[in-house]
């Protein structure tokens, strides 16, 4: 056996496919304050600590000129407060309906159990949000042997390494190079390999990805290629080691070759 545990994110990666309940929430958040962001700037920080998420955002080029040319200056930590507990509150709203496991999640999460590995979990969610989340994906199939969010490590959150070494610990898993990661944002893959584990990124119903099922599924062969590979890069350029098309390409790396 070449790992002894996986430890993977949970929305986009083996729930909410696309994860569309934070791109929400953020949507519409910011609208209240009078700007609309582009599906692209909401997505690009995903998987980040939610007020990074919103720091990050407010930070860049456009959305900062709209900000300046609304409010007649330059935007405050407490605006940044301010739309984060708006964000935080819409999510809380609307996260239970976003909790169905990905295809192929089930079956694949049981054949890594019945080689013997131990599921992990990091997230860009709150404990309060997974409180929510964990029992309804649970309640569909889908559940880990542990899970980590910010807040168990003084909100140091992705691409810190410290939620992994907590699920580590939590699993008493010895060394970080049996240790799997696997993720679908650029967060992920930086927090993976800030912690010195082997990385992956999943392409299909991923938040890199950004389209619904139906969405992905209407494409022409072509068009999926062509928006696979530009995940696939996104992914490489981040750092990771691997790419696969959806969470059963992982079972290609729990063995020794």
């Amino acid at each position: 056996m070449k790992f002894d545990g996986i430890i993977f994110d949970w929305a986009g990666t083996t729930v909410d496919y696309g994860s569309f309940a934070p791109v929400q929430a953020f949507l519409e958040a910011f609208e209240t304050f009078g700007i609309t962001p582009t599906l692209e700037e909401v997505r690009k920080p995903m998987g980040m600590l939610k007020i990074d998420h919103v720091r990050t955002m407010l930070s860049m080029d456009r959305i900062r000129e709209i900000w300046q040319k609304t409010y007649g200056k330059n935007w405050t930590e407490e605006d940044v407060q301010k739309i984060y507990e708006l964000s935080e509150r819409k999510i809380l709203e609307i996260v239970h309906r976003f909790a169905e496991p990905k295809p192929y999640v089930i079956e694949t999460v049981a054949a890594l159990r019945e080689l013997g590995l131990k599921i992990g979990s990091t997230t860009g969610y709150t404990d309060e949000m997974m409180q929510i989340v964990v029992p309804a994906a649970k309640a569909q199939g889908y559940e880990a042997d542990c899970w980590v969010s910010p807040d168990a490590v003084e909100h140091c959150g992705r691409p810190y390494p410290y939620m992994i070494f907590k699920n580590m610990q939590m699993l008493k898993l010895q060394s970080v190079s049996r240790v799997m990661k696997v993720g679908d944002t650029v967060a992920d893959m930086k927090e993976g390999k800030n912690a010195g584990l082997v990385t992956i990124g999943v392409i299909e119903g991923s938040s890199v990805l950004g389209l619904t099922k139906a969405e992905y599924e209407a494409l022409s062969v072509e068009e999926k290629a062509a928006v696979c590979k530009k995940a696939a890069d996104i992914y490489y350029e981040a750092g990771a080691d691997y790419v696969v098309q959806d969470i059963r390409g992982i079972l290609d790396f729990v063995k020794e070759a």
